[in-house]
């Protein structure tokens, strides 16, 4: 089966072509960061205006390069949700009128669920089950992964998400769009030993997530710092190390607490954050200790792409999952512990999106 995936929920448009019997053939990847820089952040309406000049060039570009025309395909699987709903219905329209006008089968997939399944891209991918860290934008999650379809929320977060607070943490910075990578970048240059900031909520038990708190303590800690004098570029550095060691250092220790309640010894990290460095160097660590292992995607499939979509398109495709509505039923909120297992999927009356 060959499945063209297309990804649209934000601020980058991806499309991928994904063959199940292959694996990936082809995807591209156009990021609207500098369009986007100017302002701070995403502006909904400028980023659905660029997925519509995106959409087509980057398609014929992944076609040609895979060396396949569109009558090619087997089907079409797009982002449905969670999203920006203008940019997501850019790449579910043109996904349906492929998939109308070539007479294929179409599918509207969860974004989360694609960053999830993005690690089984990889060379050596994860076993079910597993547990999994989910780290993108808004979301921070644990998830309990028996197969595909079979998802059990352990914990989230309660107010600001992981990637949230390193973006706000940035601009408080004045480190610019995008602020997480940045922020993560110039920690390398932070002293370790100067300022210890809060672990939220890894006093008490369960797997929720808080990073609300975490912000405010950074703010605080600015402020006092510019109360005594300029701040210097050091400064900046040792607060950005103590802020990005207080989100990793929870974030390994909610993991650890998840995997030992399942007594599952497979962690999967997917979502933007997961190409943190520091993050990915402390869960090795940390699962090493535990006599486990750590899986996640390759960087260019940790943030927002195609190739995740066509992915997890293509395995719900083969197990008989198909919308079949005419118009794309599109959720820019949608829990991932909605979506049906691979078993309800079979039944071509129980649709992926509702």
């Amino acid at each position: 089966m060959l499945v063209l995936g297309i990804e649209s929920s934000c601020d980058e448009t991806g499309v991928a072509l994904y063959s199940t019997q292959q694996g990936l053939l082809a995807d591209a990847l156009f990021s609207q960061v500098e369009l986007h820089e100017v302002y701070g952040g995403v502006v909904p309406e400028l980023a659905s205006r660029d997925h519509l000049r995106r959409l087509t060039p980057l398609v014929r570009q992944v076609m040609k390069k895979a060396g396949h025309q569109l009558s090619d395909l087997d089907a079409v699987a797009y982002t449905a949700g969670p999203g920006l709903i203008g940019a997501l219905l850019t790449g579910a329209s043109l996904a349906r009128a492929l998939a109308f006008a070539l007479e294929i089968p179409a599918l509207g997939v969860h974004h989360m669920e694609g960053h999830l399944l993005a690690p089984l891209l990889e060379k050596s991918p994860p076993k079910f089950p597993f547990v999994a860290l989910l780290v993108s934008g808004g979301h921070t999650q644990l998830i309990q992964v028996e197969a595909i379809g079979e998802y059990q929320l352990l914990g989230e977060s309660v107010d600001d998400a992981a990637g949230e607070a390193f973006d706000k943490t940035a601009k408080l910075l004045n480190l610019g769009y995008p602020g997480g990578p940045r922020l993560a970048k110039l920690a390398e240059q932070g002293n370790p030993e100067r300022f210890k900031f809060p672990r939220p909520m890894t006093n008490r038990p369960g797997l929720d997530f808080s990073f609300s708190g975490l912000k405010t303590h950074t703010l605080t800690c600015v402020r006092d710092l510019q109360n005594q004098a300029e701040l210097s570029e050091q400064d900046l550095a040792d607060v950005a190390w103590a802020f990005q060691d207080a989100v990793v250092d929870t974030l390994v220790i909610k993991c650890k607490r998840a995997l030992k309640q399942t007594g599952y010894k497979r962690l999967v990290i997917a979502g933007g954050v997961s190409a943190n460095t520091e993050l990915r160097q402390r869960l090795e660590k940390t699962l090493q200790g535990m006599g486990g292992e750590v899986f996640y995607p390759a960087l260019q499939y940790c943030t927002d792409n195609g190739a995740m979509i066509a992915l997890a398109g293509a395995l719900r495709l083969e197990a008989g999952q198909s919308d079949g509505a005419l118009f794309p039923a599109l959720k820019p909120r949608w829990p991932l512990t909605d979506l049906p297992s691979l078993k309800q999927a079979s039944n071509p009356e129980e649709p992926l999106n509702g």
